[in-house]
């Protein structure tokens, strides 16, 4: 009955997000450079979100953008994609997704409607923009993508981790691991 005043779990607030971590990797092509590192551990997701997000089957991975072309990018229309490396495609969620996954792993099913809502919006606070376009006055932009890990088992020490962005000027495929 803990989740029945307050918040459900206490989410750090963005302003004190960390440097992406040196482990971080970069791919460029077509005007876009995507940086991207995935949030693997316990510590990790812990640190940010007080919940396993691992054990959940949610594999959050940051992402940061620079768009360097001068035409704008319309970000509803790009397409992200990650496998592993058994050819395991990875579903994306959206962050209310993401939160349903934690909620059913946790355990948590009576809670109060409003802490709920409130964890929802903390969360997707965290979410990388997907609807506004990258403009040549607003070109950078950084956030989290959530995946659900193939079989909606826990994330364990994946491997081959590839990232693919598609329906931009020209693909971009990032080896995260």
């Amino acid at each position: 009955m803990t989740g029945c005043g307050g918040a459900l779990f206490k989410v750090k607030p963005v302003v004190d997000l960390p440097p992406l971590s040196a482990g971080a990797r970069t791919a460029s092509a077509g005007g876009i450079t995507v940086t991207a590192a995935p949030l693997i551990t316990d510590e990790e997701s812990q640190e940010l979100f007080e919940a396993n997000l691992p054990l959940s089957g949610v594999l959050p991975v940051r992402i940061a953008l620079d768009h360097e072309s001068g035409v704008p990018l319309e970000m509803k229309r790009v397409r992200f994609s990650l496998h592993d490396a058994q050819g395991q495609q990875w579903k994306l969620l959206t962050p209310k997704q993401a939160v349903s996954k934690i909620l059913k792993a946790n355990g948590v099913f009576a809670y109060n409607p409003n802490s709920r809502k409130q964890f929802e919006s903390e969360f997707g606070l965290y979410a990388l923009d997907l609807k506004t376009a990258l403009t040549p006055g607003d070109r950078t932009r950084e956030g989290f993508l959530f995946f659900a890990a193939p079989g909606s088992e826990p994330v364990a020490s994946p491997r081959g981790l590839v990232l693919k962005l598609e329906r931009v000027p020209q693909p971009v495929e990032l080896t995260l691991n």
